[in-house]
Order: structure tokens, then sequence, then C-alpha cells
């Protein structure tokens, strides 16, 4: 903190240059009067300016007790050009006198400004807090009154305003020190410096009024006394704590501090000063009735302090317990504590054959909400889930995040219990989480194995993995089911991972090795451009006429199979290559349209892009620039984005889609209908395509209802003047009920499997020849 040190160490160059002109005896009688109370004018000043600074600067409550702090510091300074102007002039100042009441605005603004500092988040309570004010307090009033109270008590006979103001100085001095005791005790972390400093300023300042109308009081003050230092030091004091709170303000605040040493030795310290001072004066002076009412109060206060400590500390070890076997952010049970009760579980399981179940939870796509969000974002997120898995379970279940967005629910119960509360986990995330002004659809992929009583020596291990390998198959197949644990997972499992060289993810067990060296082949196939496209035409409904392409993502291997993108995919989202592998799907895309413009063959073709690159600003100049290389026009390019990931409904995004339409290039909605947003997509972002989704068709033909909704949404779409598309026509059957329906497009086996771009250019070209003649 510069400006803290600098101000610390001006401040002792001046004290100690007050010090000597006090101390050192060479100036006298009105001349050590006038430059006594000058040097105490000129130190007042930077208290005052530096006191306003720090209100200027902070905000809030800081701001008010600070700016409270400055009326304080203003007051005394004015008291004190009243009392020079008093001595230069008057040569001995009347007491009491105006200069006395603008002194005393000092106590009130310095009170109000301790009351006003924001309290920090400590473990120490509100009746703990207000016991160690008592506490210091009444230790203070048994000083003074033995020191200060008592004499002025009896020198005021019969001036009663005389008395009054000398009795205002120690008192308020006692109310300003508990305040700021109780406000030091309570403070922590980056403002206990500035408050460090403000308290003992005011302590001097305590000293220095005590001592002032006990001196006055016998007729023996004068400027230039001793006691003045005492001023000056507060008024050093308070300045550098002003230039420490200044600097304080950029510094981050602690959500929670433990209480510092201060809450320890600050309440006794007085008592204990009090107790010194009470055993050095005579007994009948310790018999009067303010000493022993005081003195009552205070082990009644002492004695219910320390009860309340023990209390506190007990529900501190609690607590603190308690927190060892929770998850600090979602508060769910942690691995510990879900460790404990499924071991619990396990051993009645065993010996009592009661059927239990567990239910592990994994969120798709979490990582991109980290990469493109922000784990503040993220944490905010997995609070959320928490939530609502709490909600999906009953009283007796448990719900533990293990690590990341890892969850595990153990219920107790049967087959049947048990997929109610998967099922319920699924339905939990339909709606979407909002989240920082985003709107965030997450899809869980949710396994579960169960525990029957035909299986009594089953272990908590395998319960688990059982749970996991279910969990895993849903993630493979992006099932909005709950994948229900049976041995066949395992055997298709180990074929998977032999396949996929250990897993298409990460994993921490054996398989992880492999996995990580998928990603690094993954990376080099992208960075060489091996991954390779298929397509899949669209075919018009009503004159059975290719009018464009689907590219399908595809991956050749070594040994000649070939990798669907369902197995690979989630690879390039989790590990940010959704930029370079966007660049070279469009890439590949665009010089197969170039290909097949050059053959003659002008057929637009869709690629599918991230939901989260949809929101990249730079997108649509991407495209623009590639698509200009090639000299192919926008109409070529139509960009789908899918319904499946979750797409943040934000300004941003719907920015980039109007510039994508405004640059020419048709935008669409991938997998309507498989998600809750559909039609609020249709309502707010900028399409032209709607191509409804394989599971939305799939019932038409025996499910009369089905087919109402589809024509509903074709019918709703017409309305919007976007051409509709429908996906996974298998058969004859079906083609000819979309048709009907009202579909524009069609696209499915029915059609044409995906082929090379040279295979479906020599199918439009036998095409065109065989109807070439008609024409």
């Amino acid at each position: 903190m510069p400006r803290t040190s600098r101000a610390a160490v001006g401040a002792v160059v001046v004290f100690a240059v007050f010090i000597s002109v006090i101390l050192s005896g060479r100036l006298h009688g009105s001349t050590l009067t006038v430059v006594d109370d000058f040097a105490l004018l000129a130190l007042a000043t930077p208290a005052v300016v530096f006191s306003a600074l720090a209100a200027r600067s902070l905000w809030g409550r800081r701001r008010l007790a600070w700016l409270s702090m400055t009326i304080g510091l203003l007051g005394w300074t004015v008291g004190e050009a009243i009392w020079t102007f008093y001595e230069v002039h008057l040569h001995r100042p009347p007491f009491p006198s105006v200069a006395d009441v603008a002194f005393l605005v000092m106590p009130v603004g310095a009170c109000a400004a301790l009351l006003l500092l924001p309290a920090e988040h400590t473990s120490q309570s509100r009746a703990r807090l207000f016991l160690d004010g008592v506490i210091m307090a009444g230790s203070l009033f048994l000083v003074s009154w033995v020191t200060i109270l008592h004499p002025l008590y009896q020198s005021y006979p019969s001036d009663q305003l005389g008395f009054v103001i000398s009795l205002a100085y120690p008192l308020s001095d006692i109310i300003i020190l508990t305040v700021a005791g109780v406000a030091l005790v309570r403070s922590s972390g980056q403002h206990r410096l500035s408050l460090t400093l403000l308290t003992a300023g005011l302590a001097c300042f305590a000293l220095a009024d005590s001592a002032f109308a006990y001196l006055s009081a016998t007729g023996s003050y004068s400027s230039g006394s001793v006691i003045d230092i005492g001023w000056a030091a507060g008024l050093l004091f308070i300045t550098v704590a002003a230039s420490a709170a200044h600097d304080g303000k950029r510094k981050r605040r602690n959500s929670f501090a433990l209480p510092g040493w201060a809450s320890v030795w600050l309440p006794y310290t007085p008592l204990l000063v009090a107790g010194v001072v009470a055993a050095a004066q005579p007994v009948p002076d310790l018999k009067s009735r303010p000493v022993l009412i005081v003195a009552s109060i205070l082990v009644v206060t002492v004695l219910g302090r320390q009860f309340l400590a023990v209390k506190e500390n007990r529900l501190l070890v609690a607590t603190v317990a308690d927190q060892a076997l929770h998850d600090p952010l979602t508060g769910l049970a942690n691995r510990a504590l879900f460790s404990d009760r499924l071991s619990h579980a396990m051993h009645l399981h065993e010996r009592e054959g009661m059927s239990l179940a567990v239910l592990a939870v994994d969120l798709n796509e979490f990582k991109l909400v980290n990469d493109h969000l922000g784990h503040l974002v993220g944490d905010d997120l997995l609070v959320g889930v928490a939530q609502r898995l709490r909600r999906c379970v009953r009283p007796g279940d448990t719900v533990a995040r293990l690590g990341g967005d890892e969850f595990s629910i153990l219920v107790e119960g049967g087959n049947d219990v048990a997929e109610l509360v998967g099922n319920r986990v699924v339905e939990a995330f339909e709606e979407p989480f909002v989240l920082s002004d985003h709107e965030l659809l997450m899809r869980p992929s949710v396994g579960l194995a169960l525990a029957e009583p035909d299986e009594p020596h089953l272990t908590a291990e395998e319960l688990m993995r059982r749970a996991d390998a279910a969990m895993y198959s849903a993630k493979r197949s992006r099932a909005r089911v709950v994948q229900v644990y049976h041995p066949d997972i395992a055997a298709l499992d180990e074929a998977a991972d032999r396949r996929l060289f250990g897993a298409f993810e990460p994993r921490f067990d054996a398989g992880g090795a492999a996995a990580i060296e998928l990603l690094g082949k993954l990376r080099q196939a992208i960075d060489k451009s091996e991954l390779t496209l298929v397509y899949q035409a669209k075919v018009d409904l009503r004159t059975a006429e290719n009018v464009g392409a689907e590219a399908l993502i595809r991956w050749p291997q070594p040994d000649g199979t070939v990798l669907a993108p369902e197995e690979f995919l989630p690879l390039v989202r989790r590990h940010g290559l959704m930029g370079q592998f966007t660049q070279l799907v469009i890439g590949k895309a665009l010089d197969d349209a170039l290909a097949w413009r050059r053959a003659g063959l002008d057929l637009p073709i869709a690629v599918n892009l991230f939901a989260p690159s949809v929101a990249n600003i730079a997108l649509p100049a991407t495209i623009t620039e590639a698509l200009a290389e090639r000299g192919l026009p926008p109409t070529a390019l139509t960009v789908e984005i899918t319904e499946e990931l979750f797409l943040d409904s934000t300004e941003r995004t719907r920015a980039v889609l109007q510039e994508l339409r405004r640059n020419g290039i048709r935008i669409a909605i991938d997998d309507f209908g498989s998600g809750y947003s559909a039609l609020s997509y249709l309502r707010d972002l900028p399409i032209d395509e709607v191509k409804l989704d394989r599971s939305f068709i799939a019932p038409i033909l025996v499910d009369a209802r089905a087919a109402a909704v589809v024509r509903a949404v074709v019918d709703l779409a017409h309305v919007l003047d976007l051409t509709v598309v429908v996906e996974g026509v298998e058969d004859v059957e079906t083609a000819a009920l979309v048709q009907e329906l009202g579909c524009d497009v069609g696209q499915g086996f029915f059609y044409g499997v995906p082929v090379a771009p040279d295979e479906l250019l020599e199918a439009a070209v036998r095409k065109l020849r065989a109807i070439g003649p008609t024409h």
C-alpha cells in the first residue's frame, strides 16, 4: 500500500518533531501556547482532508462512515480554531465555552462512523459481541470513575454546566472506546488495518480528553502540556487510517473470515486494567454504589460470556465436522459421507436382504459451460443441479456430489422406486437453467445399478462400478432415459473400448491412458484433415428432386473401420477442439460444393455447427470469407444448429444468426422437437428451416395424436414462412404420410444412405441423364 506507507512515514516524522517541541523545554509561555495551538490546527487539516478523500473513494456504508468521521474531525478542528483565538486574544480561554461544543462533535461523529462500518462475516454471534461491549464499557467506567469521574464530581459542587461539560468528555470517550473495541473484535481481513489505526487514534483522543477534563477541573491545564501529545498522535493515527481505508477499497472482500486474536484479548484487557487500578485504590472508595453496581454487572457478564463462548465453540466443532462430510459448493453429501452410507446400506443388504440402488448422474457438455461462460457460471449451474436433484429424491435417500459434474444418488428400495427417482431426475432437466442472463439446457446421463436380494455378496465397489457403466452407456447413446445396468452393458463397453482404444473420453481408470492416446490421434486427424465427410440427400417431397445434402462427419481408422460422430464428438466438445473442427468441416463441405458446381451440379450443402460456436461473433466473417475464396454464393450453404446441445439464448447468439442471414446464408434448427425450447426457437431466432427430429416422426404411423402434433407444427412453420425438413424417413409409408402432412423436404434411408461426395455426384449425374430426354 504505497499511499498508506507514505502517510505513515510522514506521520512519524511530524509526530517526532511535535514531541521534540513539547518536551525540549526550549519554548515557554505564550510562544509555546501559540506554536502548540497552530501545530494542532496544522495536524487536524490533513486528517480532515484524508478522511474526506476516503469517503469520496469508497461506497455504501463505508462512505457514510468516513463522511461521519470527516464531520467529527471538522468539528474538532473548528473547536481548536476557536480555542486558539481565545488563547491568542484573551490569553486565558473560558471554560466551558463554544469551543467545547465544537470539540464534542468529534465523539459523536466518531461513534457514528464506527457504528456505520459494515460488519465482516465472522463466526461470532451478536450476543457475544454485545457481552464483549458490556465488559469493555464496564471496565472503562471503573477506571474512569476512580481516576477522573469521582474527582470531577467533587470539583464542581455548584457549577452545574462546567460539571456536565467536564463529564461529557470521559463518558463520550468510554462510549467511543467501547464501540471501537467491538468493531475491532468483529473486523477481519482487508479492513482490519484501517480500523486498528482508527481505534488507536480514538484511544489517544480519549486519553487526552479525559486528562484535559481532569486538569481543567483543577485549573492546571495550559496549551503545550504533555497531554497535547495525545491529540497530535490521535490526529496522525486517523490520517494514516483514512489513507489505509482508501487503499483497501481495491482489495477483494472475503466471504468468510475467522475472528482475529483481538476477539480473545481485547475484551479482557480493559478488565485487567480496571482490576489493577481498583487494587491501588483505598477500600472505602471501592465500596461506593457505582463501583459495586458495575462490578456486579461485570461478574455476571464475564460468566455469561464464557458460557456463550463454550457453546459457540461446541457449535463450531459440530459445524466443522458436518462440513467435512458435505460438498462446500452445493451442500450435498461428499464422497466420504456417500461411501459411509452406501457401506451401511450394503451391510443391511447382506444381512437382511434389503434392496437398494445407486444412480450415477453426469452432466453432458458441462466443460462447455466453464470454457465459454466461465467457472462462476459453472459453479452456479452445479448449485442449481444440486437443488433439482434434492427435489427428486425421498427424505431417506442420499444425494452426493462426488467431484466435478459427477453426482450419485443412493436409493433404498426396489426396482420400481429406483426407476421412479431416476425418471424424476431426467424430467428435472427438461427446464432450462437461467444463470447470469444465460439460458442453458443441460442434459444428464443417468445410469442405474440395483442391489437385489439374490446377490447378498455384492460389494459397494461393484455396485458403483455397475452404475458408472450404465451411465457411460447412456452417455454414448445420448439417451434421455435412465439406463439400467445389465451384464450385456459390460460386454458392449469392452467392445467399444477395444474399438476406441480405451474410451471416447478420459476416465480415471485403466482405460484413461488409452483415451488420452485417442485424444492425441484425434488432434492429429484434425490437424492433417484426415476426417472425411459423407452426404445424405435432401429430397423435395413434391417433385422427388434433390434439393440439397447434409454433410455428416466420419473418422476413418487405419484398420479400415470408420468411427461415427457420436463416438468422437464428445472429445471435440470436451477438449476445446470446436474451433479447428468447425473450420475443417466448413472447408471440406465448401470444397465439395465447389467440385460439384464445376461438374454441373448446383446442390446446397447443410453443415451442423455446435451451438456454442454460433455465439462466436467472428463466425459470419469466417464463413463469408470461405465462400468468397471459392467463388460460391451464400445460397450454397445452410447452417444447422442442433437442439441436442444447449443454446445460450443471448443477444450475441441472435446477432450472429442475423448477420449470417443478412449475408444470404440459410439457418436451420436441427433435431426440432427433441428438446424443451423448440417453440421458443421459432419465436426468438432468425431461421429459415425446421428439421423435425426422427424421434418426433417415428410414431406417426401408429399414433394419430403424434401425426396431429406433426401436422400442427408443420402448419405453424408454414405460417412463419419456414421450410419443413423431416428426418428419419425409412420406408414408403412414412414418406407418403409426411408428404400428406404437408412437409416440404424429406431425408432418410428411404431416399438414400450417406455416401461420399463423388458417389453423390455420380448418382445425381445418372439421375439427370435418366430424366434428361423428358426435359
